[in-house]
């Protein structure tokens, strides 16, 4: 037998003006362009610019009823007489889940990819249909960076099950073969050191360099990977000077031959969202102008509302008006709340950050960074650690010594034998410095970094250091090694 029960439960919700928000928030300045444009696209309640509203003259004899018209037009429209709570369901937002509503197109700048490079390569080899079938699967299977992961095997059957087409190992490489003849050199490879011999093979072999090069690729690969140079010296019994031809050949060699292709060539700008000036040593922040857009709701949208005052109230499809209207005036109004408290929240953060690092700002000095996280502006601003997450990702902030994105400022402490906290940045530097510096020949490994980052005082553990050295993405000592 059925029972039933009644329980109640609290639950935490965002409403729709909070994602909008968070949204909105996280956003950097170049994306706020776009999405504000989008606004203004679907929105016609929406307009840019600053408010027209005009003081009236004192001695206007209207200037009482103007004012009161205005701010009955800005205060929220009352259209209880005009709808029912069904009638109306809510503001849908843009990207917060499939409403049936059309898709817009986004134009789509055209260029030449990867694949239609090739392809218009492809066209000129003089294959019979079985090859050209066979010839299309490999295409299909390069990836973006120009390599074939796919194992021969697996192409084998797909051909046989998507193409009816039976064939071999050999057949397939051989058509592999003319595929990788195309341009850019190394393309179709499936392994970097069939990449690399791809494109020596290309390379003018009357240069001494180039055949040993061949030769150290295609026997000595692991060898030369790890740097082992003094056993290739030994096994080829060839001079260090030789040696170090061969190496300037390799290097020049391109190791993601489809990077080359289909790239988008537009240039990338960064865009501050904020800028820092030093005024007389007084440090004013501001918001980047793009980051701080005027925006107003629609006067003449607004005052459609007046012809229906008049009207049947009753009529269904005035109802239906009424509702577009409401629902576009909320909307509009949301939207302006949600880039004023993002701006709000903008600028509380970011002077937070300025009052933690006030030192590097005013000199620029990157010892001067005091080891800072997230908690620390959360608590200094009385804001949940997720909204700061969200205001230093993707931002940066323009000052007198370059543009700095906001994560820079964070970092972790390192004790001192003073008992100081010095900021992991400052660690890294001076572990950069040192192996910058380093001998070439003889690079040095993590445990003497460890003992000369402890005798400047600096209290760090080998597994920091060889930490901190993977974020500076330096490899290790033994692949340091240069001739």
């Amino acid at each position: 037998m059925q029972r039933l029960s009644l329980t109640q439960s609290l639950q935490q919700k965002l409403s729709p003006q909070q994602i909008q928000f968070i949204k909105l928030l996280q956003i950097p300045t170049a994306e706020l362009e776009t999405r504000i444009e989008e606004e203004l696209e679907i929105n016609p309640a929406l307009e840019e610019g600053a408010d027209d509203y005009d003081e009236p003259a004192a001695d206007d004899p209207f200037a009482d009823e103007y004012d009161d018209d205005y701010k009955e037009r800005n205060d929220e429209i009352d259209l209880g007489s005009y709808l029912n709570e069904d009638d109306y369901n809510g503001y849908k937002m843009q990207g917060d889940g499939n409403y049936g509503e059309e898709e817009r197109e986004m134009p789509v700048a055209n260029r030449s990819t990867l694949t239609d490079t090739l392809m218009q390569q492809f066209g000129y080899l003089n294959l019979d249909e079985r090859q050209e079938l066979i010839g299309l699967q490999l295409i299909g299977s390069i990836e973006s960076d120009g390599y074939i992961r796919r194992s021969m095997q697996a192409i084998v059957n797909d051909l046989a099950f998507s193409h009816n087409i039976f064939t071999d190992i050999d057949e397939l490489e051989e058509v592999l073969k003319k595929v990788q003849t195309f341009d850019p050199p190394g393309i179709a490879a499936r392994t970097l050191q069939e990449c690399l011999l791809l494109q020596l093979q290309r390379k003018d072999l009357s240069d001494p360099a180039v055949p040993l090069a061949i030769r150290i690729i295609d026997g000595f690969f692991e060898e030369f990977s790890k740097k082992h140079y003094d056993k290739i010296q030994k096994r080829l019994n060839i001079s260090e000077d030789q040696l170090k031809k061969v190496i300037q050949v390799i290097t020049k060699l391109n190791p993601k031959p489809g990077s080359v292709e289909g790239e988008d060539g537009a240039v990338q700008y960064l865009i501050p969202d904020f800028i820092l000036t030093n005024n007389n040593g007084k440090l004013e922040l501001t918001l980047n102008s793009r980051n701080a857009p005027e925006l107003r709701i629609s006067r003449s949208f607004a005052e459609m509302l007046d012809t229906y005052e008049k009207s049947d109230k009753n009529n269904r499809s005035l109802k239906e008006t009424v509702s577009f209207v409401k629902q576009k005036l909320d909307a509009a109004k949301w939207f302006i709340d949600a880039i004023k408290q993002r701006q709000a929240t903008l600028l509380k953060t970011m002077n937070a950050i300025v009052k933690f690092q006030y030192d590097f700002f005013l000199e620029g000095d990157e010892t001067k960074l005091r080891p800072m996280i997230l908690k620390d502006i959360a608590n200094l601003i009385d804001m949940d650690v997720s909204t700061v997450s969200r205001v230093a990702n993707s931002k940066s902030v323009q000052t007198e010594f370059g543009i700095y994105p906001l994560k820079y400022f964070f970092s972790e402490g390192i004790s001192t034998e003073s008992g100081e906290d010095v900021s992991s940045r400052e660690v890294k530097n001076i572990l950069k410095d040192l192996i910058d510096n380093e001998p070439k020949s003889n690079p040095l490994s993590d445990d003497k970094l460890e003992k000369l980052l402890n005798e400047r005082g600096y209290n760090i553990a080998r597994r920091t250091v060889a930490k901190y050295r993977e974020q500076l993405n330096i490899p290790v000592a033994r692949l340091r090694k240069q001739l």
